[in-house]
């Protein structure tokens, strides 16, 4: 927790640091590859309590490991506030993959913030998947601090009901040569909200940074809203960035294609909205960690087939 916290929950990043009494620790050591995937199950059990989970991962150089948080309650109707922190550190040439799951009952409010540090030729994925909890911000910082390290921030969130997801990012070029690329995902249902705060940040010196950031909504009700506000600050020359973001609802003419090939229309709309998540899903490149995360896709998509 040596970065200053910039995306609006300091007192919160404070609170947790105040509070915590252990944690996940993983390290790599130098050439180490770390075989399968590190799976890590946080259960959240009682009434109205209040839990700061902590995940630190450190890699040695040229080492390579995937860890996967997943994040669920023990009961449904039980409410709880959950302050999570990742503190994910690369050394040069290192490859660190991380993949935080929220499937927290939607009693239940959550603030995550996640801090990632790119060494040179280090390469960092980190995916959030929000499918639960009533109301969630996640603040994501990824600081790219030598040449040739490469950084992709994903993201799917499937709100339904009366759920509210509030995402603030920040792609911090530091160094010269590197890369980033931002694909931020959202289905939104029902009467759902989602917020989308994102800056590209590129310092003195850091020239030749190739950065891209994307924001995509896909609106599967009237009442649903979508807010996206993309940003780039540029004090480097030579760059390559761009930025952007769309809302749009699933058009007739793919209902109809469906419709037409015996698909009725409340399953084709929930093939259209799975079939935009797995784009994102994909980037993992890793066929059981993607099957991983596709269930808890399809359990969410489930539960919304089911209440219509």
């Amino acid at each position: 927790m040596k970065q200053e916290t910039r995306l609006g929950s300091a007192k919160y990043a404070a609170l947790h640091e105040a509070s915590l009494t252990n944690g996940l620790f993983v390290h790599v050591a130098d050439n180490v590859e770390v075989q399968g995937t590190i799976e890590v199950h946080h259960w959240i059990s009682g009434k109205n309590i209040v839990t700061f989970p902590h995940t630190l991962i450190v890699t040695g150089k040229h080492a390579k490991v995937r860890v996967v948080d997943m994040f669920r309650s023990a009961d449904d109707t039980e409410p709880a506030v959950v302050i999570a922190f990742n503190d994910l550190r690369t050394s040069a040439g290192s490859k660190l993959d991380y993949v935080a799951i929220q499937s927290l009952n939607e009693q239940t409010r959550v603030i995550q913030i996640n801090e990632t540090g790119a060494a040179r030729d280090a390469s960092t994925i980190g995916l959030i998947i929000n499918t639960g909890a009533s109301w969630v911000r996640n603040e994501s910082l990824s600081r790219l601090e030598g040449p040739g390290s490469r950084s992709e921030m994903l993201s799917v969130s499937i709100p339904s009901h009366e759920q509210e997801y509030d995402q603030r990012t920040f792609q911090h070029h530091v160094s010269e040569g590197a890369y980033s690329d931002l694909l931020y995902k959202n289905s939104l249902y029902d009467r759902t909200r989602t917020v989308f705060s994102g800056l590209i940040f590129v310092d003195e010196g850091a020239h030749h940074t190739d950065a891209y950031q994307t924001c995509r909504n896909l609106l599967m009700s009237d009442d649903a809203e979508a807010n996206s506000m993309p940003g780039l600050e540029i004090n480097a020359d030579q760059v390559k960035c761009s930025h952007g973001s769309t809302s749009s609802q699933i058009s007739d003419e793919e209902i109809f294609y469906l419709r037409a090939r015996g698909i009725d229309p409340v399953n084709a709309r929930q093939l259209i909205a799975r079939g935009f998540s797995v784009e994102v899903v994909e980037r993992l490149k890793d066929d059981a960690t993607e099957e991983l995360v596709l269930k808890f896709i399809d359990d969410k998509f489930a539960k919304i087939a089911a209440a219509v």
